[in-house]
């Protein structure tokens, strides 16, 4: 809720914010191989009253450049003067592979499998335990903004911790169009901060080195929905009248029967049944074709936008979901939309973030 009284300064690095105003933030990391010094960029909002201090994140992988697009579009509809509380913007946490379009950094380490990091390890710890310190420790909470990989695209869906009451709360708040309960990976973002008990949602949304229009506009809205749900900002948080999204926890991906050119007949957001066409792969003149349907009833949560594929290759990853006749269909509280909308699987290994394994 909106507190009555007057926030306090926050003080960050080597800046020191007044309430009502905002600021950028560069904390020094490393050297690139000029010599130039490297700086991980914040822009911090420290409103006027008290609240909560959290953080928005993107492109923790280099190539994943969605974040900062929705990012900036929120600075654009946020004002210090009327926030609650605190907001860390970290567009581009990965600042290396962001600048050579790589998932990696240059030691070629994950970032988002290298948390808590060390002040004096790899460059991807450093780089992870700055962000540690000085953001995910400061923060009661945190959304984290990931895409698809290359040649892949995410329908926009977020990504929690099971058995959490109140980051399902959050998740319904932020109304994308699926939520998927998944295991945190040793090493995450999400791993550590559940450690330190800072609760994270995961939105996954577009296809890496794009901008795509419906992701960012889900992001942004979504954001802005949490925001107004825990008193940052005044604004509708939607919940009146839910509109239950899918939920899974349980997903797999279809693969390739044969090398050769795919022709789709479905794309992320089907609903599909078990045995429907999803996609038919032939050779170079479209010989010898072998059909690629859906092991069980689900929603396609990605797919492959590369039409050229080899024996093997992931092509539609589909959420298992019960229910889907009933999915869409509206809730007269949180409460009965958290408890229709429950998972009806137990909480298994997903692929994380843009993995395929």
């Amino acid at each position: 809720m909106h507190a009555g009284n007057s926030n306090e300064p926050f003080a960050i690095h080597d800046k020191v914010i007044a309430p009502g105003t905002s600021a950028t933030v560069s904390i020094p990391v490393s050297q690139h191989v000029t010599g130039l010094d490297s700086s991980l960029s914040l822009k911090v909002f420290n409103g006027a009253k008290r609240g909560a201090c959290i953080f928005v994140s993107g492109a923790i992988h280099g190539d994943e450049i969605i974040g900062a697009a929705v990012i900036q579009r929120l600075i654009e509809q946020i004002s210090p003067e009327t926030l609650s509380g605190t907001i860390i913007f970290a567009p581009v946490v990965n600042i290396y592979g962001f600048v050579s379009h790589s998932r990696y950094l240059p030691d070629r380490r994950d970032l988002n499998r290298s948390f808590p990091g060390a002040e004096r390890g790899s460059l991807a710890a450093q780089l992870a335990h700055c962000f540690l310190e000085n953001v995910i420790d400061r923060c009661s909470l945190g959304i984290d903004i990931h895409s698809a990989a290359v040649h892949r695209y995410n329908l926009p869906q977020i990504r929690i911790a099971s058995g959490s009451p109140y980051l399902s709360e959050l998740a319904m708040a932020f109304g994308a169009p699926i939520i998927i309960e998944s295991l945190l990976r040793p090493g995450s973002m999400r791993a550590l901060a559940a450690e330190r008990e800072t609760p994270m949602l995961l939105l996954e949304a577009g296809e890496a080195l794009r901008f795509d229009r419906f992701a960012i506009e889900v992001g942004v809205a979504g954001v802005l929905r949490v925001l107004a749900h825990i008193g940052m900002i005044d604004a509708d948080d939607g919940l009146e009248e839910v509109e239950v999204p899918l939920r899974s926890s349980r997903s797999t991906w279809v693969r390739a029967p044969r090398g050769g050119i795919s022709r789709r007949a479905c794309k992320s957001g089907d609903v599909v049944r078990t045995g429907e066409l999803l996609a038919i792969v032939g050779g170079l003149f479209g010989e010898d074709t072998e059909d690629l349907v859906s092991p069980f009833d689900g929603v396609v949560i990605g797919h492959a936008t590369l039409p050229i594929v080899n024996q093997g290759d992931a092509l539609f990853h589909i959420a298992e979901v019960e229910g889907l006749d009933h999915a869409g269909q509206h809730a007269n509280s949180i409460v009965e939309a958290l408890a229709v909308s429950a998972p009806p699987f137990p909480a298994t290994p997903l692929l994380d973030e843009d993995e395929v394994l």
